[in-house]
């Protein structure tokens, strides 16, 4: 079985490397992407507890990237991790960008009235923290009653505790993955804001040269949509659960939402090799 989608502990998750390796052997999940945001420590960690367990692991990262004002993310997937050098010290870059706006983010939960500091959000999200782990203490503290209002009300971009982080724009994303030797994947399309067979051609002028047709939150409709778009556009295709543990519970990993899920041998056999 294969997922070429998960998240550990390091980003957004809840499993830690060693944790989502042993969940993938019980699932039956032989090859294993894992697309932390915007950091590679969740993959190097689980380098040994995959080799041990005879786990295939793919050199993958999630990056948030932002298009015509709108967040759109990106699956950067890398056949070989020789050349991610420079790669690895811009993605430092965007993490020190994500420190500061967290800073930022504290002091204006401050202002509105939310007893909330920048060392809290850390220990839970570490070197990723992010807004989920404040809207998490929101809850913890009775600020709001679920993620959700802390996210309305608050957090999202039209909220009004929101702060702006710096995220690249979505072609100079696909363009740093593309010069350290990676594929990138348009992430869970079913989530753009937009209509997606519209924005092909802007999106593949870009750069963009997979999308994931295969995810937890498509029903069999968008599956064959985003296929169609791969075979006319010349994309590849990638696929996966967007495992994130106790985060999101209803998601399996390798089988996504009640079953809804299967990528097919062949995705990885033309990732491999580079065929459509």
């Amino acid at each position: 079985m294969i997922d070429l989608h998960s998240h550990t502990n390091e980003s957004d998750g809840t499993s830690s490397p060693a944790q989502l390796i042993e969940e993938a052997v019980r699932a039956g999940v032989t090859v294993l992407g894992i697309t932390d945001h915007d950091t590679f420590a969740g993959y190097d960690q689980a380098t040994g507890a995959a080799r041990a367990a005879g786990v295939e692991l793919i050199c993958g990262i999630e990056l948030s990237t932002k298009l015509h004002g709108r967040s759109v993310h990106l699956l950067g997937y890398f056949p070989t991790t020789e050349s991610l050098g420079d790669f690895r010290e811009w993605i430092l870059d965007l993490q020190a960008s994500r420190r500061e706006r967290n800073v930022r983010l504290a002091a204006r939960l401050r202002e509105l009235g939310f007893d909330i500091t920048v060392e809290e959000a850390e220990a839970r999200g570490r070197g990723m923290t992010g807004r989920p782990h404040f809207a998490e203490i929101m809850v913890e503290k009775g600020y709001v009653k679920n993620l959700r209002q802390a996210f309305d009300d608050y957090l999202d971009e039209s909220a009004t505790g929101y702060v702006y982080r710096r995220e690249p724009q979505f072609a100079e994303g696909i363009a740093a993955i593309r010069k350290a030797g990676g594929i990138a994947s348009l992430a869970h399309p079913v989530r753009v804001h937009g209509n997606v067979p519209e924005m092909m051609p802007e999106l593949c002028g870009s750069g963009l040269n997979a999308i994931e047709a295969y995810h937890s939150d498509h029903d069999s409709r968008d599956t064959e949509l985003y296929l169609e778009l791969a075979r006319r556009y010349d994309l590849l295709v990638t696929g996966g659960s967007d495992f994130h543990g106790d985060a999101k519970p209803g998601v399996k990993l390798g089988t996504g939402y009640e079953g809804n899920l299967r990528v097919p041998d062949d995705v990885l056999a033309r990732l491999r090799n580079g065929r459509r």
